[in-house]
């Protein structure tokens, strides 16, 4: 049975890109942008559950930018995968026969592959690992696992799911095409699931291959308005 998704207490701070309406009580986290990065959008705050889900309803999601810093991102053009367009080649469909998926059957070890500092291009810190480990307690982060013949985990990616998004944040693989295998099996439960956006944060050459674009700044928050305005799927704690 899914765990129930959890509303945890308000976050108090709120993002750049939040509409006025909304800020409320909060506070703001605008600050400095030491990266001169332009997708950086603010700086500092903390990885409370209610601030990480507040920011990804915002658009927002937050990767360190340099030792100590935790920023707070939001890239123009936006990385998406339409849901009817994922590319799969027949050598992914053979290797899709390889492995078995699911769900949430072990969210910490794939997180934790996810945040091995072995990995080329490795930004996942201990802090961020156990926020997400609080946020999958609440419900709200989910794991997609592959698994081959001799029931070794062979690769995974994880994500937030919010109504009809799912934000994915990192994927792995230790055998070939097992992380490929993780996003076919993510879609697949996307499409029964109703959801409607899945945002994968920037369109990489890799990511591109399996069917990703780009949309504007503005497109993809009139996406993610409608997305996490639908009510919770049943597999992700509705």
């Amino acid at each position: 049975m899914p765990r129930l998704a959890i509303e945890p207490p308000e976050s108090r701070w709120a993002f750049p890109a939040e509409p006025p309406a909304q800020t409320g009580r909060s506070r703001s986290v605008a600050a400095p942008n030491p990266t001169g990065v332009q997708e950086v959008v603010g700086v500092g705050a903390d990885l409370e559950p209610g601030t990480l889900l507040r920011a990804y309803r915002t658009g927002v999601f937050p990767m360190p930018a340099g030792r100590g810093t935790l920023a707070w991102w939001a890239p123009d053009p936006r990385g998406i995968l339409p849901l009817d367009g994922l590319k799969v080649s027949r050598s992914l469909r053979r290797s899709c026969r390889r492995y078995t998926i699911t769900l949430d059957l072990d969210f910490e070890a794939v997180i934790t592959a996810c945040a091995d500092l072995r990995r080329r291009g490795a930004w996942i810190d201990e802090p961020l690992r156990c926020a997400y480990l609080r946020l999958h307690e609440l419900g709200w982060a989910h794991s997609i696992e592959a698994w081959d013949a001799e029931g070794v985990l062979a690769g995974g990616l994880y994500g937030v799911a919010i109504g009809g998004l799912f934000a994915g944040e990192s994927m792995f693989h230790h055998q070939t095409d097992a992380s490929k295998v993780a996003l076919v099996g993510l879609v697949d439960l996307l499409i029964d699931a109703g959801s409607c956006l899945l945002d994968v944060q920037w369109a990489t050459d890799h990511l591109t291959s399996l069917g990703v674009v780009e949309v504007p700044r503005g497109k993809y928050l009139e996406m993610l308005k409608y997305a996490v305005s639908l009510p919770q799927p049943a597999i992700f704690g509705g």
